[in-house]
């Protein structure tokens, strides 16, 4: 390591690749959890590594390498919560006009998959003794969703001390805060966590079969075993659109007009997203018989029951393998 330090600081390029590598890909998922969108994940994790590259010199190797660069996409994050320069949302029109009551409009358009492919690699090392969430409950969506609507320092100090598992003296030296704002800050986000429904991911045997009966009844169009297959207190969502559908009586109402309008789901393609079960959901177009992408469909699974379904649009399908069109 301290071969590769000296010769990255010396300005090679190749040293400094080999020394960022066995960080990138959970720095990624950790601006992930700040931003809820993987294209600003991509874009602070770049401008992270840009900023290590270019402030090497001021690494005086008080930290490990691997906290430094903690702190440094930490606050990129930050930077980016804080400004207004966030990516703009665009969101496609809603498939029926006008749309069903929503049970309430959501509050984090900008919501977008992880795809599984880019947990694989992943360090092996277990979170620090501080550590509250398991790493699979904090990939998932409805973690990720609930973390969003923290405030930007609540959001920051939760994911260092109780996902990462950082003492509160390191996260208060990661964010320049002192320890009492860190404590403080942890204290009100756990009250806003803990009252949120974040719907605890569980796996089991019987996940196969329920993922297959799902198929079979989301292609089918067969609203009532879809909703013999979910939760009293089930959520639909699409962001970037607003509209949401909680409880089985509004996600009935959901599927009943979206099955008026809705093209058959000729192809179910099975990919992974947040360690939960995903598809590219694709449509037969009617002249050519070509199959059309036409978006990507995650649930989230408590005990035997999905607790949560979220389409997202089409635009996210290259970052899952999942092409345009397929014959």
């Amino acid at each position: 390591m301290d071969s590769l330090l000296q010769r990255a600081r010396a300005g090679d390029r190749d040293a400094f690749a080999e020394l960022m590598e066995p960080h990138r890909r959970e720095l990624q998922v950790h601006c992930y959890r700040m931003l809820g969108s993987l294209q600003d994940a991509e874009d602070a994790l770049q401008e992270t590594l840009l900023s290590a590259w270019i402030g090497l010199d001021g690494f005086e190797g008080r930290s490990s390498v691997r906290t430094w660069l903690y702190r440094i996409a930490t606050n990129r994050c930050l930077n980016v919560l804080r400004s207004s320069s966030r990516r703009p949302v665009a969101a496609t029109p809603f498939p029926v006009t006008p749309p069903p009551e929503p049970s309430r409009m959501g509050e984090v358009p900008w919501l977008q998959p992880y795809p599984d492919l880019l947990l694989d690699g992943l360090p092996d090392d277990d979170p620090g003794p501080e550590a509250r969430y398991e790493s699979r409950e904090a990939i998932s969506l409805a973690f990720v969703t609930a973390v969003q609507l923290l405030p930007p320092n609540q959001r920051a100090v939760l994911l260092l001390r109780d996902v990462l598992g950082y003492r509160a003296r390191e996260a208060a030296e990661i964010l320049g805060l002192t320890e009492p704002a860190v404590n403080s800050a942890l204290k009100r986000a756990r009250t806003t966590m803990d009252a949120q429904s974040t719907g605890r991911p569980t796996r089991g045997p019987e996940d196969r079969d329920l993922v297959e009966r799902f198929v079979a009844a989301f292609t089918a169009q067969d609203v009532d075993a879809l909703l013999a297959l979910m939760t009293d207190d089930v959520w639909v969502r699409m962001p970037p659109l607003p509209f949401e559908y909680g409880g089985t009586e509004a996600v009935h109402r959901f599927f009943t007009v979206l099955a008026g309008h809705r093209r058959e789901i000729a192809k179910m393609v099975p990919v992974g997203a947040n360690g939960q079960p995903a598809w590219g959901e694709y449509i037969r177009d009617p002249v050519t018989g070509v199959l059309h992408i036409v978006g990507v469909l995650v649930i989230g699974i408590t005990g035997s029951h999905i607790h949560e379904l979220t389409h997202f649009e089409t635009t996210l399908a290259p970052y899952f393998g999942l092409p345009r069109i397929l014959d």
